[in-house]
Parts: C-alpha cells; structure tokens; sequence
C-alpha cells in the first residue's frame, strides 16, 4: 500500500471518526427534546428537516465535493492559481444559490409540509441555515481538495455541540409560554419543534465562522504556492462556472433523488395512514419515532461510510485525471473495503442490542417500544446504505457523474412501490417505511456495484470484504446476545441494566470482531503495517497471541 493510500486512510479515518462523535452527540441530547417537545414535536422537526433538506441537496449540499473533486484535480497538475480560482467561482455560486433557496423555503413554507402544519415555522427557522451551509459547503470542500479533512471533522464537532445545546435551549425557550401543561399540546409541539431548528442554524453558523478562521491561516502557505505556479493556462470565471455546473448539477440531481425518499415516505406514510382512519398527530408520532429514534441511530454507521467517501474522492479524481488506472482501482478496493469492515459488525451490534441501546438513549420505556422493534428488524439496511453511498462517491470521482441518477431514480421507484404496498396491503404502518428504505439501499448498491466493475475494471473481492466480516460479526454478534441474555435476567429492566449490558458487551463484542477478524486473515502483517495505527495493532494481536 502507497504512502497516498495510507494518507487517504487516516484523512478519512479522521473524518469518519468526528461524523461518529457528531452522531453521538445528537444522540445525548434526542432524549432531553423528546422530554421537552414530544413525539409528535420530533415529528413535526423532522418533517420540517426533510424539506429543508430536499431544498439544501438541490441547491447546494453538493458544493463541497464538487469544490473537493475540481480542486484536486487541479493540484495533481500543479496548477495552484487554478484551484484558487475555483474556490473563488464556487463561492460566488454558494452565495447566490444559497441565498435564493433560503427565500424558497422560507415563503415556500406553508406549502411545502403539506398536512403537517405543525412544521411550518420550524421550516420558516431553519432556511436561512440553507445559505450558511453553502458557504460552509465551500470552505470544507477546499480543505478536502487539498487532503486535509481536519478543519471539516473540528468544525463539524463545534457545529454539532453548538446545535446540541441551543436545539435544547431554544426549543424551551419557546414552549415557556405554554407552560405549565399536564401534557405536549399542539403549540408545544410546534414551537419546541422550531427552537430546535434554530439550535440547527447557530450550529452552522459558528461552523462557518470556525472554517474561515482556518482558511485565513492557510493563505500564506496558498500564496506562495501561487508564485512558484508555472501553468500556462489560466482557466477564466466563466469557464469555472461551467466546470462546476457540470459537476454539481449531475451530482445535485443524484443526490437529490437519492436522498427525496425521506419526503417521499414521510408524505405518503402520512397520506395513507390519515385515508385509513389514524388521526394526523398520531401519525406524526410514528414517523417521529422512525425519524427521531430508528433514523438517528441507523445514520451513525453512515456518517463513517460518508467521511471515507469524501476522503477517497480526491485521491481517485486525481488518479483519474493522470490515467493512473492501478492507483484508482487500489483505492477503491480499500475504502469499500473497510467501509464494510465497520458497517458490518455495526449492522450486529444495533441488531442485537436494540433494547440497551434504545432504552439508555431515548428513556425505559423505549427500552422495548417500536423504536427498538424497528432497529431489530432494519439493521441490516446499515451495510446496504454504506455501500451505495461509498459506491456513489466512487463513481462520481471516476467522472461518471450520470449513472447514480439513474440509479437512484429507479430506487426511488422500488421504494414508493415497496412503501405503497405495505401500507395499502398491510398492517405494518411505520415498519413499511423501515422496509421500504432498505429495497432503496439495497437496489441501489447493486447497481453501483456492477457499474463500477462496467467502468473501471475494477472486480471486486468478495471472501476478505464481505464473507470473514459477516462470519466474524455473527460469531461476535452470539457472544453480545448471550452477555444481554444474561444481564437482562439478572438485572431489574432499566437504565442500569442498559448501562451494565452496554458497557461489557460492547467491549466484549469489539474483542471478539477484532480476535476473528486477524484470525481469519482478513489482513495480513504487511497489510496491518500500512493502515491507520497498524503498528499499535499488530503489536496488540501478537499479545493476544492472534499473529
């Protein structure tokens, strides 16, 4: 494995490591707001939060890998004044689709959620974070252009603590007026569900502010680059532009698609259910728990699958733009991977200790409510949903910007029809949508899968990436069952099993992946000598007698 390889190891590794951080942070402060707002104020945030983001991927949630991926490209030839120029061009563009969006959602707002009028004012709080988050968008792309992910995994650390506090905070100030109540009202609902979104968009702010900071510091070292810069050609603003329309819009439409079936499900899963008899607010506090419970935790894994993607994007674009097939390929073959490394073992564990895990973040008695129920049965998507969005990544760094559009347009397609079925048919309610966004990943990876070996050559691999993993996993997966089974009878049902349950099988289980992981040479030695801390690794199987 090359020095760029393991570089692009660790960038992601950093990445990844402060999306989990970020994850779990939103983690501890959901039980405080379903406290504060209720299921149905949840509901109504979440509803407004898929707009918002709907409104976001179309208009700029892509600036940051487009930024990356045409930045890089350009620092592969050594072209420095180029890649200045883009970051120029990007943030003019960020400014004024950013801006126009924000004015979209907010005036767009009562019709946009549509029977959920609860979520109005939480959408009208949230769109001006859409232009902040462009300009963001901008920056992080820049500092992932030059391979460093380390002022995006710090900024959004900050962001996310920021979002965490003042979504709490924020969210009671709003409902003061409504107290003292016996119990979560409509008003209480809907106003708790629009503080939360302004803790959402201060989050973002000191982000921003944070990044430009960092981008201040880093022009001295951009500057002299720039004067040692010999390229004969300077690309004009023009051009700039349309290098980065061409880039943005075929991944804003993928995305976009990609990422519609929130609203989507949310929309119908509301509509069908209200047809069928079920009162509206009730129906928000399902979809509440599926977004608010089943969603956050599904996500953490993701947010892994989604830090190595951005990391290995750079280096294949580059790879691309030099024809260096080999180098591309290698990269490949190693983000997918351990990606499935992770998403595997993590897809077991959620699984297995749904009860813990639920009923330490959410309160007692989600312990055994339908969240739990819901992340039992749709763990699983977990390794799906990580591979497609690595897949994604992966063709979009070949250039290939076309072919996740049609991807995704025909997942979407299986997944209202998936989605349709079982709540027409079926009595499943809120498991249909569990069902439904798993046939998306799943139809998804597949067809990532199969154009990536279409377009690149590239053949995957399937004993040491996919095979060991799952046996491994499932090994570790008995082991962490038997240890909750156990604990469970011994302990009285509540918060301190959960803790006790969590806090040795969770160690156990990651000893147990390790041990069969290395022991059935899932990595050899060498391979261990170049990955991220492999050395501490490798020292650590030896004393455990594994190699």
């Amino acid at each position: 494995m090359s020095k760029k390889k393991n570089s692009f190891l660790m960038q992601g590794m950093i990445l990844a490591g402060a999306s989990i951080v970020c994850r779990i942070i939103g983690l501890l402060y959901r039980s405080p707001l379903f406290g504060i707002i209720g299921k149905a104020g949840v509901g109504y945030y979440g509803v407004a939060y898929n707009i918002y983001n709907i409104i976001l991927l179309i208009s700029s949630f892509s600036i940051p890998l487009a930024v990356s991926k045409s930045i890089s490209a350009r620092l592969a030839k050594r072209e420095y004044i180029n890649a200045q120029r883009i970051f120029y061009g990007a943030l003019v563009y960020a400014a004024v689709v950013g801006g126009i969006a924000s004015l979209v959602a907010w005036f767009g707002a009562p019709y946009f959620v549509g029977t959920q009028k609860g979520a109005e004012l939480a959408l009208r709080c949230i769109s001006p974070t859409i232009f902040f988050s462009a300009i963001l968008g901008v920056l992080r792309g820049y500092f992932q252009g030059h391979n460093t992910m380390v002022p995006t995994s710090v900024s959004q650390i900050i962001e996310q603590i920021l979002n965490a506090i003042f979504s709490i905070l924020m969210a009671y100030v709003l409902i003061l007026p409504f107290l003292p109540s016996d119990s979560i009202t409509y008003e209480i609902a809907r106003h708790g569900a629009a503080g939360s979104a302004l803790g959402t968009e201060i989050g973002v702010i000191t982000g921003l502010i944070f990044c430009l900071a960092i981008y201040k510091l880093y022009q001295p070292k951009a500057k002299i680059q720039m004067r040692h810069d010999r390229t004969k050609y300077i690309e004009s603003y023009r051009n700039i532009l349309k290098i980065l329309l061409m880039t943005i819009t075929p991944v804003i439409l993928s995305t976009a698609i990609y990422n519609c079936c929130p609203t989507i499900d949310m929309t119908l899963f509301s509509s069908i259910l209200v047809d069928k008899g079920m009162k509206s607010f009730t129906v928000s506090e399902l979809y509440g728990v599926f977004s608010g419970q089943y969603n956050v935790l599904i996500n953490i894994p993701l947010a892994m699958a989604s830090a190595l993607t951005n990391a290995v994007i750079p280096n294949i674009s580059g790879a691309y733009a030099l024809g260096d097939t080999r180098r591309m390929n290698e990269n490949i073959e190693m983000v997918i991977k351990f990606t499935m490394m992770i998403a595997i073992p993590c897809a077991v564990g959620l699984g297995v200790l749904n009860v813990p895990i639920n009923g330490l973040i959410f309160g007692v008695e989600n312990g055994t409510g339908l969240g739990a129920n819901l992340l039992r049965v749709g763990a699983v998507s977990v390794i799906f949903t990580c591979m497609s969005t690595v897949s994604n990544g992966i063709l979009q760094g070949m250039d290939r910007m076309k072919v996740p559009i049609r991807h995704a347009a025909v997942s979407v397609v299986v997944n209202v029809i998936v989605l349709y079925l079982c709540l027409t048919y079926t009595s499943v309610n809120t498991f249909g949508l569990v069902f439904a966004t798993t046939a998306f990943s799943i139809v998804m990876c597949f067809l990532n899968a199969w154009s990536i070996r279409k377009y690149s050559g590239y053949k995957q691999e399937l004993v040491k990436t996919f095979v060991k993993p799952i046996i491994s996993a499932a090994l570790m997966g008995v082991i962490v069952g038997l240890i909750q089974f156990v604990l469970m009878k011994l302990l009285p049902f509540g918060r301190i099993a959960f803790i006790v349950c969590l806090v040795i099988a969770i160690p156990v289980g990651v000893l147990v992946y390790f041990a069969a992981i290395i022991g059935l040479k899932v990595f050899t030695e060498e391979e261990l000598k170049n990955v991220p801390k492999g050395t501490l690794i490798i020292k650590l199987a030896k004393k455990l007698h594994l190699l």
